[in-house]
């Protein structure tokens, strides 16, 4: 329980550039550091997490932990995982009534938005790309885009993009490795 609560209170709370980069540092660390889970089930709790409401990195932690320990496990990677950031978050938000108006922090924040999402961009790759084997290649491309479709063209909630897409997945063919 203790290596859960540090992993998590460490990545979970201290990695910046929001939840994707955390889950891609979280990739590094539980599947090829400490090899606690297989990829799969990884996969599971990330796409688990993605259809609960509110924060899903806790979401995911929580699934983390209950994988490797049960009910205990998941209460332990719930607490760890969201104790510290939000003391950070407390301080940060007033920190920012101070920084509101300077330039410098504005474009400091500004920079950090255009990182934020090349973080995301890799951490999609991270999880996508052991999917992305040479008899899978179509049905990932042909997943992700009616994905990307559906919720930028048609607009459809997350949720529902999820769900179709899990539909979608479960009726296409998969390629047993």
């Amino acid at each position: 329980m203790i290596q859960i609560a540090n992993a998590l209170s460490r990545y979970a709370n201290f990695t910046l550039g929001g939840g994707s980069a955390t889950v891609a540092v979280l990739h590094r660390e539980i599947l090829e550091k400490q090899k606690w889970i297989s990829n799969d089930e990884f996969s599971l709790c990330f796409a688990l997490a993605r259809l609960t409401p509110g924060t899903n990195l806790l979401a995911f932690c929580t699934g983390i932990g209950w994988l490797l320990r049960g009910m205990a496990g998941a209460g332990v990677a719930l607490l760890a995982a969201s104790i510290p950031c939000a003391l950070i978050v407390i301080a940060a938000t007033a920190l920012f009534s101070h920084w509101q108006d300077n330039r410098w922090a504005q474009a400091a924040i500004h920079g950090a938005i255009a990182a934020a999402v090349a973080i995301t961009v890799k951490t999609c790759w991270t999880i996508a790309h052991p999917h992305f084997q040479s008899g899978a290649r179509v049905r990932v491309i042909l997943i992700a885009a009616s994905a990307f479709l559906l919720y930028v063209w048609a607009r459809l909630p997350a949720i529902e993009v999820l769900l179709i897409a899990g539909a979608i997945g479960a009726l296409l063919p998969t390629v047993r490795r």
